[in-house]
């Protein structure tokens, strides 16, 4: 699943950049997508709150996100950080009492407001306390519209101009004799699309459940909670719970009974093998369950070699290193979006510290690399023979759990 957005910058009057425009796009395609402004706002928002994150967009710069009438009601801005967003209203959202407080209520907060193609009427000088821009179109503003704003803002000292659509060097002088602070059109850049591998809200819960289990004393109370709100992850787990691998009597009957019978660790590796799941959705089998056979490795030999403490995260660095072929997208920046420890992300990404040579060692046996098996066993003081007999468990572990999921 990918995420497209297309992305134009905003300049001050110096042509030094002062933000980016974000519009949803479906494809590589600069065109609007067939959808409602509701949905398109919807998706954006979810793009970016569950996927790319503004930080990876734009890591030092604002974003003026598109809303309508709806999505303000509904409270959507403050999904976003305040620090990142401008949340511009769309010319088609008609003022009104409840868009009022819904303004008032974003600059309590701190966020930045601004009207985009504004034609003056008298009604939104109510809002103008609380509007720090306004975009004016270049294109279809005439002279005595643009002076009638000009006038209307007197009054709000802190209200700036934004002249967008400029398309000449004429334009952006005139624009800048009008007293415009922000300048946005082709003449200084045309929008580029960016395209992202999107995570998915039911991949995002789960990768959070999956950092929640890779805490030293991860919450009891919070799982449960993660639990109980999907009705999907619940019948996953009271089956897992129940599955012949485990050899019950007992009948379970509630989330918090099989999350206290599995235990943590069993627990932690079925929320692992949900994730794996979840994210290698239409690629061959195979890849997880070598995802889960390195993880179940890792762990191994973490175990093997008395660092009890690093047996949780030990075992996510084998599970998450083949994000990068599940998701056909760099492993750094699918690193960057996962709520897990920066240890854990530099064993798969730089390859640093003592859990990711466990990872090499693995890889090396896949590969049959036996020059490359016997120097790491040797600098890992891990005998062959049981590097090896460990490497076979860990593979048929990794298929006896995957099929206790179907």
């Amino acid at each position: 699943m990918n995420f497209y957005a297309a992305r134009q910058p905003i300049l001050h009057a110096d042509k030094t950049l002062f933000a980016y425009e974000l519009l949803f796009r479906d494809s590589l395609e600069n065109t609007f997508p067939n959808i409602n402004e509701d949905e398109a706002t919807a998706k954006m928002v979810a793009g970016l709150q569950f996927n790319l994150g503004l930080d990876s967009l734009l890591p030092d710069t604002l974003a003026f996100i598109n809303f309508t009438h709806n999505s303000l009601l509904d409270g959507y801005p403050l999904m976003l950080p305040k620090e990142k967003i401008v949340v511009e209203i769309l010319e088609t959202v008609k003022p009104g009492k409840k868009l009022l407080n819904a303004c008032i209520d974003l600059k309590k907060k701190g966020y930045i407001v601004a009207l985009d193609d504004y034609v003056h009427q008298g009604v939104w000088l109510h809002f103008f306390p609380y509007i720090d821009i306004i975009k004016i179109d270049y294109q279809d503003t005439s002279h005595e519209q643009i002076l009638k704003i000009i006038e209307a803002i007197k009054p709000f000292p802190k209200v700036k101009l934004l002249a967008e659509k400029i398309e000449t060097h004429q334009e952006y002088l005139q624009a800048l004799e009008y007293g415009c602070c922000y300048f946005q059109g082709y003449f200084f850049s045309k929008p580029e699309i960016i395209k992202n591998t999107a995570l998915t809200p039911s991949q995002m819960s789960i990768a959070k459940l999956m950092g929640e289990m890779a805490k030293e004393d991860p919450k009891i109370e919070i799982i449960t909670q993660a639990f109980e709100s999907d009705v999907s992850l619940s019948f996953k787990l009271l089956r897992y719970a129940q599955s012949p691998i485990f050899k019950r009597t007992k009948q379970i009957e509630t989330i918090k009974q099989a999350i206290v019978v599995l235990g943590q660790t069993e627990l932690r590796r079925f929320v692992s093998l949900l994730f794996t799941a979840q994210f290698s959705e239409g690629k061959p089998a195979e890849l997880t369950v070598m995802s889960l056979s390195r993880a179940r490795y890792c762990e191994l030999l973490t175990e093997y070699s008395n660092q009890r403490d690093g047996v949780a995260s030990a075992f996510l660095v084998g599970l998450l290193s083949l994000l990068d072929a599940m998701l056909d997208a760099d492993i750094a920046d699918l690193m960057e979006k996962l709520p897990i420890s920066q240890n854990i992300k530099d064993s798969i990404v730089l390859r640093q510290g003592e859990q990711a040579k466990y990872l090499m060692l693995s890889e090396f046996f896949e590969e049959g690399r036996w020059s490359d098996v016997n120097r790491l066993c040797e600098n890992l003081d891990v005998n062959f023979d049981d590097a090896f007999s460990m490497f076979q468990q860990s593979q048929l572990w990794a298929k006896e759990r995957l099929q206790a999921l179907k």
